[in-house]
């Protein structure tokens, strides 16, 4: 079986277009105004203190912990691949690159383990992913209306699985069967 990418590398990955985004921008500012429609969508979407500290980025700061100080993990986490990058271009993650689904069963289960346990982390990403889920619409909106009964302890395949077709099926079957090996140890 594949290996669950870590937190860290999770997301790098679900946020590998700003990071290189910001990484060119750098590099080349004629890409300014099309960074700063992003960086204006992003903080209007709640990430103020991560725009802030790309826009300090943008105007020569690199001292990591200094931008990062005041962020959570996830925005750190973003911010050092931002830097890694600008320095060393070869570590930018590829903006093109899907996630193995072979990991998302695993993945999937691995966070609402960890958010029953009391990971606020884990929950807060759970979240952010169930809504990403249900605005995909059909299995994945399914999957994502979900993952607060998963977190809440529902095991029963039938009512988890209730209206959803073949790999939306298989993909929660996956997460249950993942879930009932970590409860197992």
């Amino acid at each position: 079986m594949a290996q669950v990418p870590s937190r860290k590398e999770q997301i790098i990955m679900a946020h590998a277009g700003l990071i290189c985004q910001i990484a060119k921008t750098i590099q080349n500012s004629d890409l300014l105004p099309q960074t700063e429609e992003i960086l204006k969508v992003s903080a209007e979407n709640g990430w103020t203190d991560l725009v802030a500290a790309i826009r300090r980025i943008l105007g020569g700061e690199r001292e990591l912990a200094a931008l990062t100080a005041s962020l959570d993990d996830e925005d750190s986490t973003i911010i050092e691949a931002i830097l890694a990058g600008i320095q060393d271009p070869s570590t930018l993650p590829d903006p093109e690159a899907r996630p193995d689904p072979a990991l998302a069963a695993p993945g999937l289960a691995h966070m609402i383990h960890d958010a029953i346990r009391g990971n606020a982390q884990a929950l807060e990403i759970l979240a952010g992913m169930a809504e990403q889920m249900t605005a995909a619409g059909g299995d994945m909106a399914r999957l994502g209306g979900q993952m607060r009964r998963l977190v809440e302890g529902e095991r029963d395949p039938e009512v988890l699985c209730k209206g959803m077709g073949k790999q939306g099926e298989q993909l929660m079957l996956g997460i249950l069967e993942e879930l009932a090996r970590l409860d197992a140890h």
